[in-house]
């Protein structure tokens, strides 16, 4: 990807902030869906999200698997159906457990590393696409969920072939560590930790109330940041022992050289959650794996156009595009 940050945003803060609160996400009217209820293997359920607009007979299906506290609706989701529709292509963002506006039944959320979540997801949109004799399915994931879906095609090694045609992650924190450290400092712990958590804390309060007694109430209130979050909640509600478990297992930089389809991995080098220095050089990913680098961006920014507005289409553009050429 050759992406030349806007003169008028300098520094990743600001590609990343202005790309999520003020740039232009769509060519065209905000993107219409139609909501699917689907019951889990576990007895809960997720909410899936198909876009409405036209598409063309047997198109392919494009799949996006959102970023922490994130929706169909978020500025990264918009301008990937904005793009589809303009291609023509079906469009789908299934919400991890607890996203989609309404609370998971089971005791549990969702995570970085929730590779079985994935395959049973694009294992039933594939089945989908074939009964309907349409295209392949082609996956995106954005941040924790481009983590989780870099994670799943590592795991599957062959067997993902059979799913997906390609996949693609932009800015996941490929090594959690790094990224779960480096978003407890500074600017992005009196920024964007403090963002996160004002949705997370509450979610996860609603969940003990679901189920007494699941954790430390006192702790997870005392959370200042992801790794203390994630020590009372996210791991030992996902089967790690703790922080440090979680983070190690689930990150998906270990796995990218076993990927056997086409995947591309997007990471600004000035991304303030993801630090330079812990992404994968072409050793750690493998024949399989594309990497994209580019100086700037931001975390999920990459905004391009003209004063003072500016559009995200771009990112959708230069990533669906890479897809479809290897649909």
């Amino acid at each position: 990807m050759n992406y030349r940050a806007l003169w008028w945003l300098p520094g990743g803060h600001a590609q990343t902030i202005w790309s999520a609160l003020l740039a232009r996400r769509t060519h065209g009217p905000r993107p219409v869906y139609r909501r699917e209820r689907w019951d889990t293997p576990d007895g809960d359920f997720i909410d899936v999200d198909f876009a409405t607009h036209a598409r063309s007979s047997g198109a392919p299906l494009l799949v996006l698997f959102h970023g922490l506290e994130g929706s169909s609706r978020s500025h990264y989701a918009e301008a990937f159906a904005d793009w589809a529709r303009e291609q023509g292509l079906a469009y789908a963002v299934p919400h991890f457990r607890g996203c989609s506006g309404e609370i998971n039944r089971a005791p549990r959320a969702y995570h970085s590393g929730d590779f079985e979540e994935i395959d049973w997801i694009l294992r039933r949109l594939a089945a989908a696409q074939r009964a309907a004799g349409a295209g392949p399915v082609l996956a995106v994931g954005v941040s924790l969920g481009g983590n989780a879906l870099m994670r799943w095609a590592g795991e599957m090694g062959d067997a993902a072939g059979a799913v997906v045609a390609a996949v693609a992650s932009i800015c996941a924190p490929l090594d959690l560590a790094a990224a779960g450290h480096a978003i407890g400092r500074g600017f992005n712990r009196q920024v964007y930790t403090r963002m996160f958590l004002r949705s997370m804390q509450p979610r996860a309060l609603a969940k003990l109330r679901q189920f007494p007694g699941l954790f430390d109430e006192a702790a997870l209130r005392a959370a200042r940041d992801l790794y203390a979050f994630d020590n009372v909640f996210t791991a030992p509600l996902h089967g790690f022992r703790n922080t440090e478990d979680y983070w190690a297992r689930a990150s998906a930089k270990p796995h990218l050289a076993r990927i056997r389809v086409p995947a591309l991995a997007l990471n600004a080098r000035n991304d303030p959650f993801v630090p330079g220095n812990s992404l994968p050089k072409p050793q750690h990913a493998g024949r399989h794996v594309t990497l994209w680098q580019p100086e700037g961006g931001g975390h999920v920014g990459f905004a391009a156009g003209a004063w003072p507005r500016g559009q995200l289409r771009g990112l959708a553009d230069a990533v669906g595009g890479w897809l479809l050429a290897h649909s």
